[in-house]
């Protein structure tokens, strides 16, 4: 039985989540807390398995409530949030902080309605995330790093026609700095799937701008996919990879979830082994479930270079782990390493040149 405590100075939120949670047989909440003064008392003495935590309190924010437990008693945090921009910057710290996910409150994007299969499922997978200290999840770069970017800068210059796709779901947020961040500037295009609610991916993609080579954004439709340049999906909609002529762009549209996901892992890596096949170099870190699975299949078909995170650096190891169990992996390779591959799997020949 996963033992759960909510956090929220709303009565409304605290009355609808844990109405929602306990109607799961594998689910009970074991208590709630109007603040985090309540709420540290409450864990030393009830001992949740997963804390549920608004951001906006009295007497103490949730930012910083989130500092303090995860140095002195780190637990699995889903942070539950209201969709605007000020809160999905803050949402995004939380997750460097240590939270596992983030969720929409009731009443901002998701209804009471549809809340019970949002928050079960986050619950259920901070339930399975990994807090082991030792697990490295950030490179430090070593001074002379700018000489060795420079040296792979001058080595991938004729890289315009290669495109790299990437997804990921819980835990992905600090798995993408990491990758992203060990990554030059000229990179192929990259199109990535997180996810992650509207709104936040705006403010994640503009965070990894800010801390990356290469230019990142969320993604809008017909976007070219260029060389040094990211696109991430926006919450809510899937993201394709289309051709023509000489150029990949971007499809951006609605369409039905897909493992309960949009933007779905699934349906841009289909997309990229239909449009780029052999061209293409597909990802998959850390996350719950096997979005993405199936697509990175299809990817490996096509002749693209497949990678999956392994299972001691993945803060949940379900995409991973799917993918490498139908062989969807050319590698399987810890975190601290991808981008490294992701440049040698780019480098290897022959692949096919874009004609007009």
């Amino acid at each position: 039985m996963i033992k759960v405590l909510i956090v929220d100075d709303s009565a409304l939120v605290r009355k609808v989540l844990t109405e929602e949670l306990n109607k799961q047989h594998d689910i009970t909440v074991v208590g709630t807390a109007i603040d985090p003064y309540v709420a540290r008392e409450k864990i030393l003495k009830l001992k949740p398995d997963v804390l549920t935590l608004d951001l906006e309190m009295p007497r103490m924010d949730g930012l910083s409530f989130l500092a303090k437990l995860m140095k002195h008693y780190p637990l699995p945090v889903v942070v539950v949030s209201s969709l605007t921009p000020k809160n999905s910057k803050n949402a995004l710290t939380a997750l460097r902080l240590g939270a596992v996910d983030v969720i929409c409150k009731p009443g901002s994007s998701y209804s009471a309605q549809n809340i019970s299969k949002t928050i079960v499922k986050a619950v259920r997978t901070a339930s399975q995330a990994k807090f082991d200290k030792n697990v490295q999840t950030k490179i430090d770069t070593p001074d002379g790093a700018g000489a060795d970017k420079a040296q792979q800068n001058a080595a991938l210059h004729h890289t315009t026609d290669k495109i790299i796709a990437i997804g990921a779901s819980t835990g992905g947020t600090k798995a993408l700095e990491t990758v992203l961040t060990c990554l030059p500037a000229n990179m192929p295009g990259i199109v990535i799937v997180q996810h992650m609610p509207p709104v936040f991916t705006k403010s994640f993609a503009d965070r990894l701008d800010s801390i990356c080579s290469l230019r990142v954004k969320e993604a809008e439709d017909n976007d070219v996919i260029e060389q040094g340049t990211a696109l991430l999906a926006p919450g809510n909609f899937h993201m394709l990879v289309k051709r023509k002529s000489a150029k990949y762009y971007v499809r951006v549209k609605q369409g039905p979830p897909v493992h309960h996901h949009r933007p779905s892992v699934d349906v841009l890596f289909n997309s990229v082994a239909e449009s780029v096949g052999v061209n293409a170099s597909g990802v998959i870190l850390t996350g719950m479930g096997a979005d993405g699975a199936k697509g990175m299949l299809a990817m490996k078909g096509k002749g693209a270079h497949t990678i999956a995170q392994d299972e001691a650096t993945s803060v949940v190891y379900g995409m991973p782990k799917e993918a490498k169990k139908i062989g969807a992996a050319n590698e399987v390779l810890p975190l601290h390493d991808i981008s490294a591959a992701i440049i040698k799997s780019i480098k290897r020949k022959p692949f096919q040149t874009i004609i007009n």
